[in-house]
């Protein structure tokens, strides 16, 4: 995913001479601002699109930055850490006006959401196979016909001279199959999912004051909860749900580390007494109910330890 990125966005603006403006959602992956910000430092310009307190970009104000001299605008399909699902056909529509090329961050929407290209006409579209129980290190760089980019990585004449190098193939095989799998039953898997999400998010918040749920009133991926709980540390949070054998994340897992609140929660004006104790949880077919109702009944002690060691919510 994060090379199906790079691809794109380096591909777009290095290939070109006259546009040379990037336009990118506040609320996007690392994998999208990283190499924005590369460009950024060799010459390129780059506008941050704003958002709303859900994660969604205000169109408005996408109108206005996209200009005649943009190249590329790139909108996540549905946000890694709160699961919202932003307005595609309307941010394509908005690019396309100004001849602008759009990348779409499929990368959590692939597996959980239809695919129709055909009713979505992205210019570029990335994916990553671990998002849909596929083998990690595999992904894809949809990219439309007669959109031209750059090569990366030259020196083969793989992919079209796209990407040069041999191919995984025990990845893409993976990757095609765990696709296959993926979209089986797709709307049955997602209602069962979302009963197990909202179920364990209506429990949180009952048993815990201090808890939020973080873009709870926009349509979102039915296998992310984003919950927030005040006046707590994310990290010490995580490190007793570890003990306790729960895997969670503060924000994406490609920023664990970092102590600092989610940029993504930042954009959407999230006060920093609720983005600092925020925990992602994740939901999918293979848990169970059994799980959700555990981690869910576990979750007041622990945090009452926390409460008491910080002194707050006494």
């Amino acid at each position: 995913g994060t090379e199906s990125d790079n691809l794109a966005i380096r591909g777009v603006l290095e290939g070109q001479t006259e546009r040379r403006h990037a336009v990118v959602m506040a609320v996007e992956h690392p994998a999208v601002f990283s190499p924005l910000l590369r460009l950024e430092a060799l010459g390129c310009e780059v506008s941050v699109c704003p958002v709303d307190a859900d994660g969604l970009p205000d169109l408005d104000a996408l109108r206005r930055l996209v200009r005649d001299d943009t190249a590329l605008v790139a909108a996540m399909w549905a946000n890694n850490e709160t699961g919202t699902i932003l307005p595609l056909d309307d941010i394509v529509r908005i690019a396309h006006e100004r001849g602008a090329l759009v990348l779409v961050d499929a990368v959590q929407a692939i597996g959980k959401l239809p695919v129709d290209l055909s009713v979505l006409p992205a210019d570029m579209l990335s994916l990553s196979a671990h998002k849909f129980h596929g083998p990690k290190g595999a992904g894809a760089l949809y990219v439309k016909r007669r959109t031209r980019i750059s090569p990366q990585i030259v020196g083969g004449g793989q992919e079209r001279l796209l990407r040069g190098g041999t191919e995984n193939v025990a990845g893409i095989v993976g990757m095609g199959l765990a696709s296959e799998l993926a979209v089986q039953d797709m709307g049955l898997v997602a209602e069962n999912v979302r009963q197990m999400r909202d179920a364990f998010e209506k429990r949180v918040t009952e048993g815990i004051p201090f808890a939020r749920v973080i873009a709870a009133g926009s349509d979102r991926l039915h296998t992310t909860s984003n919950i927030a709980f005040e006046r707590l540390e994310a990290e010490a949070i995580l490190l007793l749900l570890s003990e306790a054998g729960v895997c969670a994340s503060a924000g994406s897992a490609c920023s664990s580390g970092s102590l600092e609140p989610s940029h993504v929660l930042h954009a959407m004006g999230i006060e920093e007494t609720f983005a600092h104790g925020a925990i992602r949880f994740s939901f999918s077919q293979f848990n169970t109910r059994g799980e959700i109702d555990e981690v869910a009944s576990m979750l007041p002690e622990l945090l009452g330890r926390l409460t008491k060691l910080s002194g707050g919510h006494g």
